[in-house]
């Protein structure tokens, strides 16, 4: 499974962005995805997570309220509809996947994820 991030930008603190995780290759039927970010000097963080059916979400404290996850499984596309970004938001995002599982499950730790894209840059200004 090949992973693709986009949607990144640049925006004001206040501003919105959606981003979107494709896969160019196999599919994401059955693996949870999760999206995971990287500021400069700082150790990667999860961000959110959706399990295969969209049944269990689970976000870090500090974007609750401000960012939704999503997916539409018959686009292979997972997306992170970001609102209110703040400027501690900037980092270099990541979406990942797991393997394939017959349970509902997903998680914001990074371990469980096989498959990992390559980031897209948000940067938000003051």
């Amino acid at each position: 499974v090949q992973l693709q991030a986009s949607g990144g930008g640049q925006v004001q603190a206040g501003g919105s962005l959606r981003l979107a995780c494709a896969t160019s290759g196999g599919t994401l039927d059955y693996r949870a995805v999760g999206w995971f970010r990287q500021a400069p000097g700082k150790e990667r963080e999860g961000v959110s997570c959706i399990s295969r059916s969209s049944t269990r979400t689970y976000y870090t404290d500090s974007v609750k309220g401000r960012f939704t996850i999503s997916r539409d499984n018959a686009k292979n596309t997972v997306y992170l509809q970001m609102n209110s970004l703040k400027p501690d938001d900037t980092a270099v995002y990541y979406c990942a996947a797991d393997q394939m599982r017959l349970t509902q499950q997903c998680s914001i730790e990074s371990t469980p994820y096989v498959h990992w894209g390559q980031g897209t840059q948000v940067t938000v200004s003051s």
